[in-house]
C-alpha cells in the first residue's frame, strides 16, 4: 500500500440539510471543487467536518457514499471516537469503501490519558480491524483531546505497527515537537494542522498540511507546495507570506461558523451551507461583511473564488 499523499489536504466542511442530515451529493461536489482549486486530497469527517456532532449512522453513510463517488486514494476519513467499538466500525467501513487512510484522534473525554492508555486504544483498534492495508494518521489536537503525542509514543507506535502507523496531523502549534518528529521517526508523514507552517514543515522533510481554511485557500496552499516542489525558494517564501496573512484573517471566529458563513454568502449554493450543528452558531451578517472585507484587503476576492 502507498502512504498518504504529500501536499495539501483540505479538512472538508460537511454540508447539511435543514433536517441536519449530511447532504451527500453536495459534499461530493464540494470535494471535487476542492480538487479543482488545488487540494491534493480531502480529509473528511474531521473537526471541521463536525464529525463528533454527527451520529455514527451519519458518519458511516458519508464514508460509504464518498468512497464510492470519489477517488479513494485521495481521501482521508476521520474515524476516531471515544467509543473504541465505534472507531472500529468506522475504520472498517473506510477500509470496505477502499479508503485505507484514516485520521484518528485519541479518546478525548476522560482525562488525563497516559501514553499506555493511548497505546492500548490504538493497539485494540488495529488488532480489531486486522487489515495490513490500513494506514493511520494520528490526530494530535491536545486543545480538544487533552493528550499530546510525544516523540517517544510515536516512536513506539511506529515500531509496534510499522506501515500502519503512517503519520500525524499536528494541530498542537508546537513547532519544536513537530520538528523533532520529522527528524526522529523514519518513514512517517508529518502534516502541519495549520498552513502557516506549510513551507517550514516541507523544508524539514514533512509531508504538507491538513487544514480547514483550505476550504477557501486551497489555491494559495498549492502555490506554496508547488514553488517548494520546484525548488523556487523566493517564490515559495512569497507565496507562504501571502498564505499566512490570509490564514490569520480567518482566525477571528470558529472555523465551521465562518467558513460555512462565507460559503453560504458567496458560493451560489447557500442552501448547502446555512446549517451547522451545535455548539456552532451562524455569524451575523455584519460579521460576515467585516470578515469578507478583511480577506479582500489581504488580496482575495471571494466573489471571484467561490
Amino acid at each position: 500500500m502507498n502512504p498518504p499523499l504529500k501536499g495539501v489536504y483540505t479538512a472538508s466542511l460537511t454540508p447539511l440539510t435543514e433536517a441536519y442530515e449530511p447532504n451527500l451529493p453536495a459534499l461530493v461536489r464540494h470535494v471535487e471543487q476542492l480538487y479543482e482549486l488545488g487540494s491534493d486530497g480531502a480529509a473528511i469527517l474531521g473537526s471541521t467536518g463536525e464529525a463528533n456532532s454527527l451520529t455514527i449512522e451519519q458518519r458511516l453513510g458519508i464514508i460509504g457514499y464518498c468512497g464510492s463517488k470519489l477517488e479513494p486514494e485521495r481521501l482521508m476519513m476521520g474515524t476516531g471516537s471515544c467509543s473504541l467499538q465505534d472507531a472500529v466500525r468506522l475504520t472498517q467501513a473506510s477500509i470496505d469503501a477502499g479508503v485505507y487512510t484514516v485520521l484518528v484522534i485519541p479518546p478525548f473525554y476522560y482525562k488525563p490519558q497516559s501514553d499506555a492508555s493511548v497505546m492500548r486504544y490504538y493497539a485494540e483498534l488495529i488488532s480489531s480491524v486486522d487489515d495490513p492495508r490500513l494506514r493511520i494518521v494520528f490526530y494530535n489536537f491536545p486543545k480538544l483531546s487533552g493528550y499530546n503525542f510525544s516523540l517517544e509514543i510515536l516512536q513506539e507506535l511506529k515500531q509496534s505497527f510499522g506501515d500502519i502507523a503512517a503519520g500525524i496531523k499536528d494541530s498542537s502549534g508546537n513547532w519544536e515537537n513537530m520538528l523533532s518528529i520529522t527528524k526522529n521517526v523514519p518513514d512517517f508523514m508529518v502534516y502541519s494542522g495549520t498552513e502557516t507552517l506549510l513551507l517550514d514543515i516541507l523544508r524539514e522533510g514533512g509531508a504538507g498540511c491538513i487544514t480547514a481554511s483550505a476550504n477557501l485557500l486551497a489555491p494559495e496552499c498549492q502555490h506554496v507546495f508547488q514553488a517548494w516542489n520546484n525548488n523556487q525558494q523566493d517564490a515559495a517564501d512569497q507565496a507562504q507570506k501571502k498564505l499566512s496573512v490570509l490564514r490569520k484573517a480567518l482566525e477571528s471566529y470558529p472555523f465551521v461558523s465562518e467558513l460555512k458563513g462565507l460559503m453560504a454568502e458567496y458560493s451560489g449554493a447557500s442552501e448547502n451551507w446555512q446549517q451547522m450543528l451545535p455548539p456552532f452558531t451562524p455569524l451575523l451578517e455584519s460579521e460576515i461583511r467585516e470578515l469578507s472585507g478583511e480577506i479582500k484587503n489581504n488580496g482575495l476576492d471571494l466573489n471571484q473564488r467561490l
